[in-house]
């Protein structure tokens, strides 16, 4: 399909989006149980398979594959270093004369293709401060590249290749944005690497850094079993590093294991080929963000890549594991989701639940090492009691396994988008063909039924311009609320800030959610309300960068406003 096909297409369908009234969300914090969410098809055809995507402060979404994918929906006018793309039987062998990368327009349900030079096949990246997406890694001549996206009003901006190089090839890496004031990220591991480097350098003749503990997760006769390893950023400062069965927690600063964690119960793995995934759970102000606790669910059989490899899917993993990994206590605690699942992930909502949502119930990752789409997402609510925390919410009819995609947006709804289990773009004769149809999930408090008792018309108030707050200072919030409030305004009342990630291969990089503490709050007799509301003490609990803002009413959620938390 031709891009002048597309845009007529994307034209009528941006039309009925805009007529439908799409629901406001984002949050919570004690969620009502009404519903089991709706799914929503926003576009038929995206062009280019969504095997990473990140949100960005204008309410666009970066959507990405590998270069070498074959033939997109776009093609384009020339090649980037200038020749021009015309043949079309030998552009077909050509990649540079196709878009592999897009910017999807939330609010006008529109696409624009975007040029990206090197390949991105399962690469990595993090938002910096400004709001700028950076890249890093690859496959061939994109493995030591690093990669920029600065999102702009007018939409003419497109990828930018950085000049420096990564010290080490980066195929299957993760990375992290740190806590510090000029814009520092980590990129760890790779295939067959078992290093970890900073992005920028902190000094002119830094090279990378030997990291034991990628050798000690590797399985030779797994796939490695530990790329894509598990990072979070804990608010001690350290990272939480997990691949395998294993975590440490690591000083980034002096290279140094901090602690070593126990093992979390069971066989098999959760990292890829295994692909389980990870969330931390919400950080509350109440104990000054001090308290963190993972969450790891999911995973592959022991065996499954050989086994798949013969042909035989084996059922993944069911359970989850739960470590506080502040303190001096750590141990797992393991519950079951209600089935197995691998290759999906875990979106943190504002209202503090988690949602579970695409992947496989067999085999493991890879190309076309899967079987039996897991079509049911699982809600996941923290606070609740053993046995009582796992609901099964509305069922897809389409599969999103390997290379899928998801990401929650400012309106509350959860984009879901990609899988491609093939080797290029193939559409028939195959188990599961190439997926490019772009759908949000809603989930039951951003439904149209809570509309009444959703705080609208959020606006935030700072000292300066540009909703740009320092660590620890007070800023306002104004909502308007049409349902009547108790007096009990501090319990009704929440204000959550998420950090959006950069996702692919079931691991949403860089994503936290904080309850912030409010205060303050005063209600007018038009039905306004005004609180005021203290950012996040330190870089530590939220490193700098743009946060959706989140009002909460009885854990229905507003629409989400971006903020900026700086160093002052």
């Amino acid at each position: 399909m031709d891009s002048k096909n597309l845009n007529s297409q994307f034209k009528v369908l941006a039309i009925a989006y805009l007529l439908f009234h799409c629901a406001n969300a984002a949050g919570k914090v004690t969620t009502p149980d009404r519903g089991k969410g709706e799914w929503q098809l926003l576009l038929k055809n995206t062009g280019v398979v969504a095997m990473h995507m990140a949100l960005t402060r204008r309410n666009t979404v970066i959507m990405f594959d590998q270069t070498g994918s074959g033939p997109s929906g776009y093609r384009l006018r020339r090649r980037h270093h200038g020749t021009r793309c015309g043949n079309v039987r030998k552009d077909l062998d050509d990649s540079s004369c196709y878009a592999h990368s897009i910017e999807y327009d939330v609010l006008r349900n529109r696409i624009r293709p975007l040029h990206i030079e090197t390949d991105t096949w399962c690469s990595s990246g993090s938002m910096l401060s400004n709001g700028t997406l950076i890249q890093t890694g690859g496959f061939g001549t994109g493995s030591r590249r690093i990669r920029y996206f600065e999102p702009c009003r007018n939409h003419n901006c497109d990828w930018k290749e950085g000049r420096k190089l990564l010290s080490n090839e980066r195929w299957y890496a993760s990375n992290l944005k740190l806590p510090e004031k000029d814009d520092r990220v980590i990129v760890v591991g790779g295939r067959g690497v078992f290093t970890y480097e900073f992005v920028p350098k902190r000094s002119p003749n830094e090279k990378s850094f030997n990291l034991p503990f990628l050798h000690q997760t590797y399985d030779r006769n797994e796939g490695g079993s530990n790329l894509y390893p598990i990072v979070h950023l804990s608010s001690d400062g350290h990272l939480f590093m997990f691949a395998n069965r294993d975590s440490i927690l690591f000083d980034y600063k002096r290279n140094r294991v901090i602690k070593k964690f126990p093992r979390i119960p069971g066989k098999g793995s959760r990292s890829y080929p295994s692909t389980g995934s990870s969330v931390i759970l919400p950080l509350h102000h109440t104990n000054a963000f001090r308290k963190v606790e993972v969450m790891i669910c999911g995973g592959a059989a022991a065996g499954a890549l050989s086994a798949a490899k013969q042909g035989r899917f084996l059922n993944g993993s069911r359970t989850c594991g739960r470590m506080v990994i502040t303190g001096n206590n750590h141990r797992w605690k393991m519950e079951n989701m209600p089935g197995p699942r691998l290759m999906h992930d875990m979106i943190t909502l504002p209202t503090g639940n988690v949602l579970i949502i695409n992947g496989a119930k067999n085999g493991c990752g890879g190309w076309n090492y899967a079987s039996n789409p897991a079509l049911q997402p699982y809600l996941y609510k923290p606070k609740k009691t053993l046995g009582q925390r796992f609901s099964i919410l509305k069922s897809t009819k389409i599969a999103r396994m390997y290379h899928s995609s998801a990401l929650l947006l400012p309106d509350g709804r959860v984009l879901i988008a990609g899988s491609n289990p093939n080797n290029k773009y193939t559409f028939k004769n195959v188990p599961h063909p190439t997926e490019l149809r772009l759908q949000a999930f809603v989930p039951p408090q951003v439904g149209k039924g809570f509309n009444g008792r959703r705080p609208h018309n959020v606006s935030i108030n700072t000292s300066g311009k540009d909703e740009i707050v320092g660590y620890g200072e007070e800023f306002g919030v104004k909502f308007l609320l049409k349902e009547k409030m108790s007096k009990r305004l501090r319990n009704e009342v929440a204000f959550t800030a998420y950090a959006s990630p950069f996702n692919t291969h079931s691991i949403s990089m860089n994503q936290r959610l904080l309850v912030l503490r409010g205060k303050n709050i005063v209600r007018s007799k038009d039905g306004w309300f005004s609180a005021v509301v203290e950012a996040p003490p330190s870089p530590k609990v939220a490193p700098s960068g743009y946060y959706m803002l989140t009002v909460l009413h009885n854990g229905i959620p507003s629409r989400s406003r971006w903020i900026k938390f700086i160093h002052t």
